[in-house]
């Protein structure tokens, strides 16, 4: 699978390292961008991501990837966290970033766009705003944690939004608590 993940200046950067470790990079080809404030918030909420070996790294200020033209093939795009001001962007056609253009591709190449926001609360218009991505073919992924299966740590509590993020991939989420009726 070829996959692109970006990260937004929005806080949640553990989703995006948690999301990082658990795919498999010998097996996929994974493309990572950040937006300007992302970088920022990464040092400040994680000192540093540990991106694996084999992830391309890209900034937010180029058109010379692959991704962010139509005929290149790739089969999903994972916006994590995703800022309710790039959300607002892809929602209203906004193409003056990599992130931005390869967003407007997938959507409009009808290709898989995941965005994890965790901001809140929401107003009115961060609210049209994800209407509109749905409309348009993308699916959002509140970046809100279950607690039913057990989590007790902060990585687990994180896991349990990276493992539905791995499950709108169809990629294995070993280890992933899934509700099922108790036995007799």
């Amino acid at each position: 699978m070829k996959i692109v993940l970006a990260a937004t200046g929005a806080s949640g950067a553990i989703y995006l390292q948690r999301l990082l470790s658990r795919l498999d990079t010998a097996a996929h080809e994974v493309h990572l961008v950040f937006s300007t404030y992302a970088r920022q918030v990464v040092h400040e909420e994680l000192g540093e991501l540990l991106v694996p070996p084999g992830v391309h790294q890209h900034g937010d200020k180029t058109m010379n990837v692959p991704f962010v033209s139509g005929s290149a093939r790739f089969d999903a795009m994972v916006i994590v966290p995703c800022s309710m001001g790039t959300l607002g962007r892809i929602a209203a056609g906004t193409s003056d970033s990599t992130i931005l253009r390869a967003a407007d591709v997938f959507l409009k190449e009808r290709r898989k766009l995941l965005l994890v926001p965790r901001e809140m609360p929401w107003n009115l218009i961060h609210a049209r705003n994800v209407v509109t991505l749905i409309e348009a073919g993308a699916t959002i992924l509140p970046a809100s944690p279950s607690f039913y299966g057990g989590a007790s740590t902060l990585n687990e509590i994180a896991d349990t939004v990276v493992d539905r993020i791995l499950d709108q991939l169809e990629l294995p989420s070993p280890g992933m608590f899934r509700w099922k009726e108790p036995s007799e």
